[in-house]
């Protein structure tokens, strides 16, 4: 390390998410570690070093962040296949499929961008032109799709659901597709555009022989990006003897496998999350779909006993409680948990069970930018109507979350949400929405505090706090730079803010 170059990094905001406050000063990376953090009056000795400084002036430097919830079998589906952007009718869709077809012969043919209002109703024209291959085509949002009768035999989903869970069948097979290893290199300069430097990611079942290309990624040094798997069981129950394998093959910086991932309840629009109290639209109902608690106490305890981790996703206060109840009965330490077991999103939760889950050492992951996909007053209309709006203030009970003791960490959900740390910020901080209203601006939390969850508590959360996520002399140089002085802005302003440089184990990934 003595004879590698060394670049520092100076400017007035260096926030090491340590605890120490945003200072003036300067960040010396060699080689792939941070050699030195400090301010102006000891920074001589490593300008006369340097090969390189970048003066960085009001910007803000800070660790790599982390964002422990993403889906690249989700995100890559924006691009999979053949662009539908400008086509519009399905004689055009048919033409440009056929086109398609020639490049891939005896393969499914797969495609995305499709228009919202595309005719597809009727596809007994793309039955005709495809009686035999598997043909589906995503909207960007991927909420429905054109599909034809192949398809639906083949993978057994159908316009009306084709979320995640309902796709593994085709995902099985798109993930085999050569293109794949070029897209994930798309995914983590995406990642790294926005400060990205670490992410937990769903694997569903056993990915599929996706793990391979992750192995030859690490082998080649094409990893931008420390990937942390976990395995989100859905084509078939939770697989101990996977992961005890995939455990034993992945454990590097960059590459490690910890555990499994699961839904508890969904959404409190639909009345599928579980609740203490009943619903108002629903009275005397707290879920109008129950939980599978058996089976996903049966795999909680099952991945604990074997040293792995859970993360289980929960929205409602009634599906909370229950994963705090579930969570306490695992293995401690000191009273602690030992596997750093997780809740992820906690939409609606109630201040005692965070309380209860801060005593136990729990972790949560929010996401930080939900807000940013609704206006407020349809928030607030759909809580008037399911909830009441007297239960609104246990609404993203962040600050309750920070001040129990509990560990947040941020995701996004991806491709749900694309990571944006100032708008994190903006909505996880100042309580606002797509429309620049806010709510609940008690339970946020501070600039500081978000920038904490987005990077100390994230590596935490994936067990990487060792070498990773402050900015601290020996650790590896993960290192973001916002454009802009987040702890002056005001924070009704702060989407206007970017990442401009972005550093992966010392190396350069992203500069603007």
């Amino acid at each position: 390390m003595k004879d590698e170059a060394i670049l520092v990094l100076r400017a007035d905001n260096v926030f090491p998410a340590d605890g120490t406050p945003p200072f003036r000063g300067f960040v010396a990376i060699q080689g792939s570690d941070i050699a030195a953090v400090g301010t102006d009056d000891v920074i001589q000795p490593w300008l006369d070093q340097a090969q390189k400084v970048i003066e960085l002036g009001d910007k803000v430097i800070t660790p790599g962040y982390c964002d422990v919830h993403t889906f690249f079998s989700g995100w890559v589906l924006r691009s999979l296949g053949i662009d539908f952007t400008d086509v519009h009718t399905v004689s055009e869709g048919i033409t440009a499929l056929q086109e398609y077809a020639k490049t891939r012969v005896d393969k499914p043919l797969f495609g995305h961008n499709l228009h919202p209002d595309f005719p597809n109703a009727d596809v007994d024209e793309l039955n005709r032109a495809f009686p035999h291959t598997p043909v589906v085509i995503f909207t960007f949002d991927r909420d429905t799709c054109w599909m034809n009768e192949a398809a639906r035999q083949a993978y057994g989903f159908t316009p009306e659901e084709c979320y995640a869970e309902k796709i593994v069948k085709m995902m099985a097979e798109y993930l085999k597709d050569t293109e794949m290893e070029e897209k994930y290199l798309a995914y983590m300069r995406m990642l790294n555009e926005r400060g990205v430097t670490s992410i937990k990611e769903m694997t569903f079942d056993t990915y599929y022989g996706f793990m391979d290309v992750m192995e030859k990624l690490e082998q080649e040094k094409k990893l931008t990006v420390r990937v942390d798997m976990m395995s989100q069981p859905v084509a078939e129950g939770i697989n101990i003897p996977h992961g005890l394998a995939m455990r034993e093959r992945f454990h590097s910086e960059f590459l490690q496998f910890s555990g499994y991932n699961r839904m508890t309840d969904r959404g409190i629009p639909s009345s599928l999350a579980e609740l203490i109290e009943p619903y108002k639209s629903h009275p005397g109902v707290t879920c109008t779909v129950p939980v599978e608690w058996d089976l996903i106490e049966q795999e909680t305890l099952e991945a604990d006993r074997n040293g792995f981790r859970y993360s289980l996703h929960a929205q409602g206060d009634g599906a909370v409680r229950h994963c705090v109840e579930l969570f306490d009965r695992c293995e401690k330490v000191n009273g602690k948990l030992k596997n750093r077991h997780a809740i992820t999103d906690l939409e609606y939760s109630n201040p005692k069970d965070l309380e209860k889950f801060g005593k136990i050492g729990g972790i949560t992951e929010i996401y930080s930018q939900i807000q940013s996909l609704d206006n407020k007053q349809d928030v607030m209309d759909m809580i008037d109507h399911q909830l009441g709006m007297e239960r609104s203030v246990n609404y993203w009970n962040r600050r309750i979350m920070w001040d129990s003791g509990i560990t947040v960490s941020c995701g996004t959900d991806l491709p749900l949400l694309i990571p944006d740390i100032p708008e994190g910020i903006y909505c996880g901080c100042g309580g606002y929405f797509k429309d620049g209203q806010s709510f609940n601006k008690g339970n946020m939390l501070t600039v500081e505090e978000m920038l904490t969850a987005w990077t100390r508590n994230g590596q935490i959360n994936c067990g990487r706090d060792a070498y990773v996520g402050t900015l601290t002399a020996g650790k590896r140089a993960d290192i973001a730079v916002l454009d802009q002085n987040v702890f002056t802005k005001e924070l009704a302003d702060m989407r206007d803010v970017k990442v401009c440089l972005t550093i992966s184990d010392g190396r350069i990934v992203y500069e603007n």
